[in-house]
Formats: C-alpha cells, sequence, structure tokens
C-alpha cells in the first residue's frame, strides 16, 4: 500500500513575518491608539486642574497641581445625582422599549409572508434620510396633546422604536437558516414561541450591538431631554453640563469634570455588553 508524502519545505523557503513590517504595524497602531486617546486624557487631566493651568499658554497636557476644586464646584452646583438618575431612566428606557420593538418588526419583515412588505420596509429605510429635526415640532405638538411633557413616558414613548435598529436586526435575521423555523413549526411550536425560543437566543450579538449603540446615543443626547423637559426636572447629564457653557465665557473645569463623572458610567457598560458580546458570538455558531 503506497502512502502520500507531503513534500518537504526547505526552511528557507518558509514565509516568516519581517521584522520591519511587525514594527510598522505596531507603530501604526500605537499611533492611532495615541490619536483616540489624546482627547480622552486631555479631558481627564484638564478636569484636575486649576483655572490657571487650563488658561496657559501653550497648554499642557498635564496639571502643575492636582486640585479637585472643579470636581466641588461641579457637584455644588448642579444636582448630579438627579441628572444621572434621569439619564439612566432616559437612556435604558428607550434601549429596552426598542430592542423590543425593533426585534419583532424586523422578524416580521424579515420571515413573514405579508402584502406590502416591500412596501413598509422602504419607507422605513427612506425616514433614516429625514433629519431628526425637523420631527421635533410635531412631535412635541403630539407628546403635548397627549399630556405626557415633563413626564418619562413623553421622553421614551417617542423613541420606543427605530429605523436604524429594525434595518439591523432584519438583515441579521436573514442570515439565519429557515430550516430551524420549520422544524419548529414541524414540532408544533407557534410563530412567537419561534421567534422567542430560536431567533433570538442567535441573535445575541445584533442585539448586544444595537443595544450599545442605542444606549450610547441616547446618553449622550442634549436637543431630545432638553426640549421635552420644560420645567427642567427630567434634565439630564448633557443638559446639565451645558449649564458652563456660557456665551462668553465656559467654565471648562467643572465642564471637565462632569464630563469625566458622566463617562464613567458608559465604561461600565461598555464593559459588561464586551463581554456578553464576546461570550454570545462563540456560543452563537450553529453545528
Amino acid at each position: 500500500m503506497s502512502e502520500t508524502l507531503s513534500p518537504v519545505v526547505p526552511e528557507q523557503a518558509r514565509v516568516r513575518p519581517t521584522p520591519v513590517g511587525w514594527i510598522v504595524g505596531i507603530c501604526a497602531v500605537v499611533a492611532a491608539a495615541a490619536i483616540f486617546l489624546t482627547p480622552l486624557l486631555w479631558m481627564i487631566f484638564t478636569s484636575f486642574k486649576t483655572y490657571k493651568d487650563i488658561t496657559s499658554y501653550p497648554p499642557g497636557l498635564l496639571p502643575t497641581q492636582f486640585t479637585f476644586t472643579n470636581y466641588i464646584q461641579m457637584w455644588g452646583r448642579l444636582n448630579f445625582p438627579k441628572l444621572t438618575l434621569n439619564t439612566v431612566v432616559f437612556a435604558a428606557g428607550v434601549t429596552a422599549f426598542a430592542l423590543v420593538f425593533d426585534a419583532m418588526a424586523a422578524y416580521a419583515l424579515a420571515r413573514l409572508e405579508f402584502p406590502g412588505r416591500g412596501l413598509i420596509f422602504g419607507i422605513i429605510l427612506a425616514s433614516l434620510m429625514i433629519p431628526p429635526e425637523i420631527r421635533l415640532v410635531p412631535v412635541f405638538n403630539l407628546v403635548t396633546s397627549m399630556g405626557l411633557l415633563n413626564t418619562y413616558a413623553g421622553l421614551i414613548l417617542p423613541r420606543a422604536a427605530d429605523a436604524f435598529g429594525i434595518f439591523l436586526l432584519r438583515q441579521f435575521f436573514l442570515a439565519i437558516p429557515r430550516d430551524l423555523e420549520d422544524a419548529g413549526r414541524v414540532d408544533g411550536a407557534s410563530e412567537f414561541r419561534i421567534f422567542r425560543s430560536l431567533i433570538l437566543p442567535l441573535s445575541r450579538p445584533a442585539l448586544f450591538t444595537l443595544g450599545l449603540f442605542l444606549f450610547m446615543a441616547n446618553w449622550n443626547d442634549l436637543l431630545w431631554p432638553l426640549i421635552m423637559s420644560t420645567n427642567g426636572d427630567l434634565a439630564t447629564l448633557p443638559s446639565g453640563l451645558a449649564a458652563f457653557k456660557g456665551q462668553h465665557v465656559t467654565e471648562y473645569g467643572p465642564l471637565m469634570a462632569g464630563s469625566v463623572l458622566a463617562m464613567l458610567p458608559m465604561f461600565v457598560a461598555f464593559f459588561f455588553v464586551q463581554k456578553s458580546f464576546v461570550q454570545s458570538i462563540a456560543s452563537t455558531g450553529l453545528k
């Protein structure tokens, strides 16, 4: 019985990474990281600077004297816990509702056959080209007529669905094999059971990604909460921090201090979502 021998590759012919290419790649990564991290580090160090360091020329990255005066001034002038609570309720509420309704709409557009499905999806895509500022006045009038102005419901419900989220989840649902749904229907599962028990568990990467995008966008939103909260009771962190930016003078010290504290929950949320995101990718493969 003959054996098939694999050709012996000479040591000189084997492909090895060149030191020059490796060094260039490392330098490119370090340069890109420095570009993206410099504004973040500047904000953090500025929050610990004195007014003299902030206004000095030429400006320096590190403070000559560390101080917590900016944090004390920011905390004394703003009701920071209340602003944080309003922001968490607003961002988390919009994210939760949008994930539910976007997933249901995306599943219907991707899997169910009904008249006008393509037209409805085209209208949803066309709505992405409409600037959000154009919808502010009619939505404000609608919320006011329903008696939801200056309420959490008035902040959250108009954003309970998102066109981009529907598009993103629909494209992800289309990539899931239909054999799973057919097997579920053979076993007598209802359409909602298939959606809840089969489609959603396999869509965790898309759901986590969309949830992170929605939470970040609403956490940093300034215009919408500012318009929907006319008495300031539902003011969020961006609108509260805007008080330090005047028409002629900007108080950079307290503004940077508040921005650093407002950024911390986003880091925590990203840390947990990133971990779940990686785990869901590792356990989503179909065998």
